[in-house]
């Protein structure tokens, strides 16, 4: 992968993680980084998925079905961040 992939890839991977946390129902409590984050690691796992499952990623224009496996990838990451984050205990106890 290039700089320009990888610098596509944190960008696209911004994008990914916020439409990834809009298709998850629910609250999530995970900050809005946290959720970049995420977005930008799918990015990476949805395009190297992609190409594992023969999909094609290298086309001339927007690769919607590598576009659609990073989404996916992203709103389960979300869903996983946000379970996992939600079973911490602060150390406030609220009533």
């Amino acid at each position: 992968m290039t700089i320009t992939g990888i610098i596509t890839a944190i960008l696209i991977g911004i994008v990914i993680g916020v439409l990834g946390r809009l298709v998850v129902p629910g609250r999530q409590n995970i900050s809005v980084i946290v959720t970049i984050l995420v977005g930008i690691v799918a990015a990476f796992l949805g395009t190297a998925l992609a190409r594992a499952l023969g999909l094609p990623t290298a086309t001339n224009g927007i690769d919607w079905i590598e576009l659609l496996v990073q989404v996916v990838v992203a709103a389960i990451g979300v869903a996983l961040v946000s379970a996992l984050m939600g079973r911490r205990r602060t150390g406030v106890v609220r009533r």
